[in-house]
C-alpha cells in the first residue's frame, strides 16, 4: 500500500494525557470530514480544524515509511510515534503498525473516531467532531474540542475511555472557551482540562 504523508517531525506531545512526552509525529494527508481547503470550510463537518494536512509526500510501502519515522528519532528512551492527520484511520494499517513495532516504536493514534481502527495500536485518542457518528467508542482517551454545539460532553461521558479531556477551541474566542472548559471540568470532575502546550512553547 502507498501512503500520502503531509509531514514527519520530532517534537514533544502537546495535548492530552501524554503532554510533554517526546514523540515523532506522523501526519497523514487527507480527511473525511473536511477537504483541508479554505473554500470548503463552511460546508465541512469539522469547521474549526487548525491543521494543514493537504498534499505532502508519497511513500510506496510500509517499510520505507517506518524508516522515515525512525530517522526522526534521536537519543534514548521508549520510542513513541503519534499517527495523526487529517484523519489517520484512512491510511494506517496493520502492515505499517507491524513495521513501526519492529523498530521499537509504541504507536499512538489521534483520530476523529469515525473509521474503524486496525489492531495493534498502543494508545487510542479519539477527538469527536460535530455530529459525526463514532465507529470507535472505546480507547485510552477521549479529547473533545469545546464548546461544540453538536458535540456536548454529555454525549460521550458513558463511553469506555480511560480518560476524558476538554480542550478549549482555539481562535478568537480562546480565552472565553478556556474559561468555559475549566468551569465545566470543575463541575464535572470526570473531565480534565487539556491545553495546547505545544503552541504555548512554540513547538510544531
Amino acid at each position: 500500500m502507498a501512503y500520502s504523508v503531509k509531514e514527519i517531525f520530532p517534537t514533544l506531545q502537546g495535548e492530552g494525557i501524554q503532554s510533554g512526552r517526546k514523540a515523532v509525529f506522523l501526519r497523514f494527508s487527507g480527511c473525511n470530514l473536511w477537504s483541508g481547503r479554505e473554500q470548503d470550510r463552511d460546508s465541512a463537518v469539522c469547521v474549526f480544524c487548525d491543521t494543514d494536512f493537504v498534499d505532502g509526500d508519497r511513500y510506496d510501502d510500509a517499510h520505507s515509511l517506518a524508516l522515515a519515522v525512525e530517522r526522526c528519532w534521536s537519543g534514548t528512551g521508549q520510542k513513541w510515534v503519534v499517527v495523526t492527520g487529517g484523519e489517520p484511520a484512512l491510511q494506517l494499517d496493520s502492515d505499517l503498525i507491524a513495521h513501526l513495532h519492529d523498530l521499537g516504536f509504541l504507536v499512538a493514534i489521534e483520530t476523529n473516531g469515525t473509521k474503524s481502527l486496525p489492531a495493534g495500536i498502543d494508545w487510542v485518542c479519539v477527538s469527536p467532531k460535530a455530529d459525526a457518528a463514532l465507529a470507535v467508542t472505546q480507547g485510552d482517551e477521549l479529547k473533545l474540542v469545546f464548546p461544540q454545539t453538536l458535540a456536548p460532553p454529555e454525549r460521550f461521558q458513558a463511553l469506555a475511555f480511560h480518560h476524558f479531556l476538554l480542550q478549549p477551541m482555539d481562535g478568537p474566542e480562546l480565552t472565553r472557551n478556556t474559561t468555559l472548559a475549566a468551569d465545566y471540568c470543575l463541575a464535572h470532575p470526570q473531565w480534565r482540562l487539556s491545553l495546547q502546550m505545544h503552541k504555548m512553547a512554540g513547538l510544531p
